[in-house]
């Protein structure tokens, strides 16, 4: 089939989503740009980052908080307006700790090191924190806490993630990450602000629903219901917030970040192993 024309005269590029080996190099592609970033430009990027997939679980509250809708409503509506934090992440431009775990394919490949890809993933982990944490406070300064059931949410969720066992938070970690990368997977093959928007809907809104965890959106949830606590705001009947402590923040953090990290380089592998080795 001839191409269409631009006008600027050249051939426009094709309205067709990338096939699959072709996403696997352009993954393998990325992740060497990532680990060639300088931190001044990776930093500012990373806490966008942060910042954006803090508004998602913002968003996704906003439901949570809204006691007479079904659990199945409920979880679903709140999850797909979650998505909104992905969907900034890959259309506005931001480094994002769980998608850059896919950096192991041009690691598989031998296009980058395994030096400059922990430094990447380090440094990203770092300033999402940080960018999480400028939300947690704006949404605090704010008083968004106050809208509706809003501050109850916000305590219910946060208080809800440090009291499961590590190891499965760890495991759903692995599922969180998966379904993370998958969506970013379909990203890459996207031509357009619309492909790539729909490519985040399912996915992530499968892992908020299923209610797997995000170590990003953690270093908003959990900070934020620790700082309410802190601040005197009152526990909702029936919530133990007990464990919500600077330890139990480093608790959940600690199996998630793990379990992110076996997720994404799980997809990372697999799509390596079906394509990207015979170029190796």
């Amino acid at each position: 089939m001839e191409k269409a024309n631009s006008p600027t005269g050249g051939a426009a590029p094709s309205p067709e989503a990338l096939a699959p080996a072709a996403i696997e190099a352009k993954a393998e592609a990325v992740g060497v740009s990532k680990a060639a970033m300088r931190l001044s430009q990776l930093a500012p990027l990373a806490v966008a980052a942060g910042f954006f997939i803090g508004l998602g679980g913002l968003y996704f509250t906003l439901f949570m908080a809204d006691d007479t809708l079904s659990f199945a409503v409920q979880r679903f509506a709140g999850a797909v307006v979650f998505s909104l934090g992905l969907a900034l992440v890959i259309i506005c431009g931001a480094e994002l700790f769980t998608g850059n775990s896919l950096m192991v394919a041009a690691r598989l490949s031998g296009r980058i090191g395994t030096a400059p890809m922990l430094a990447n993933w380090a440094w990203v982990w770092v300033f999402n924190f940080i960018g999480a944490l400028a939300l947690v406070a704006l949404v605090y300064l704010s008083q968004t806490y106050a809208l509706g059931k809003m501050g109850a949410a916000m305590l219910k969720i946060a208080s809800g993630k440090v009291s499961m066992p590590w190891a499965v938070l760890f495991f759903k970690g692995i599922l969180c990450n998966v379904l993370v990368c998958l969506a970013v997977w379909i990203g890459f093959a996207s031509r357009t602000v619309i492909d790539r928007l729909f490519a985040v809907v399912l996915p992530i809104s499968a892992f908020v629903a299923l209610g797997f965890e995000h170590c990003v959106a953690n270093m908003y949830f959990l900070p934020l219901g620790l700082l309410l606590l802190a601040s005197g705001f009152p526990v909702p009947p029936g919530v133990d917030a007990s464990a919500l402590t600077f330890t139990g923040v480093a608790y959940n953090l600690s199996a998630v970040t793990l379990g992110n990290i076996v997720g994404g380089v799980l997809v990372g592998m697999v799509y390596w192993a079906a394509y990207g080795r015979k170029r190796a």
